[in-house]
């Protein structure tokens, strides 16, 4: 029996429809400055809550106001821009209706988290990794979303306790990382070139799955 359905977010169940790339352009910006910037420090924007303006300052880049008014405007344009998949709209409203769990796990900067909860407000739960403070596919943050849906991953081989399942656009984060806790995961293949190319597919596989066998 499954009793429970984790979303990735961004490529998954929400896009951005005008892509500025506010972070990265930061992250340029303090190369351009001769900081010695890591794949670590991209990291830290999405296992921190700190604002755009304290992550460049935490990373040692001095903005000028017209370089902060840029990046400023950039992000707004890229979070106004932010909409849910039709078909996941849908997936999570059938899966809700079948009395399965919905929940989102998500590698997101901070300003990200409150405009994808507010186009999926009614979810059983959020893991967010600035919320967490790691990101996928560290197993904490798999286990963090369980916590926050009142679930208990693990049961691949017993129905009595119900399964857990997630699915998402990157089969490392999404497909392979979750089954490292015992969620079974599956990778969304938006091309059609995968198994599954649709949230709504995926929902009906998941409800049909729960019917009594004649």
């Amino acid at each position: 029996m499954i009793n429970a359905v984790v979303f990735d977010a961004f490529g998954t169940t929400v896009r951005i429809g005008q892509r500025t790339n506010p972070y990265r352009e930061l992250m340029r910006e303090g190369r351009r400055r001769g900081i010695p910037l890591t794949p670590e420090s991209a990291n830290i924007a999405m296992t921190t809550t700190l604002s755009f303006d304290d992550l460049a300052s935490s990373l040692g880049i001095s903005l000028t106001p017209s370089k902060r008014e840029e990046l400023h405007r950039r992000l707004e344009i890229e979070l106004s821009s932010i909409e849910p998949y039709p078909d996941a709209v849908e997936a999570i409203s059938r899966l809700n209706e079948a009395n399965i769990k919905t929940g989102l796990c998500s590698n997101l900067a901070s300003p990200y988290g409150p405009k994808v909860r507010e186009i999926f407000s009614h979810m059983d739960g959020y893991a967010f990794s600035y919320e967490v403070g790691v990101p996928k596919p560290d197993a904490r943050i798999y286990r963090s979303i369980c916590g926050e849906m009142d679930v208990e991953p693990g049961h691949y081989f017993d129905d009595a306790l119900g399964r857990v399942l997630m699915i998402g656009d990157s089969q490392r984060c999404d497909r392979d990382g979750p089954r490292g806790v015992g969620i079974s995961g599956f990778y969304l293949d938006r091309t059609g070139r995968g198994q599954i190319h649709d949230l709504v597919q995926f929902a009906r596989m998941v409800i049909g799955s729960n019917r009594p066998k004649p």
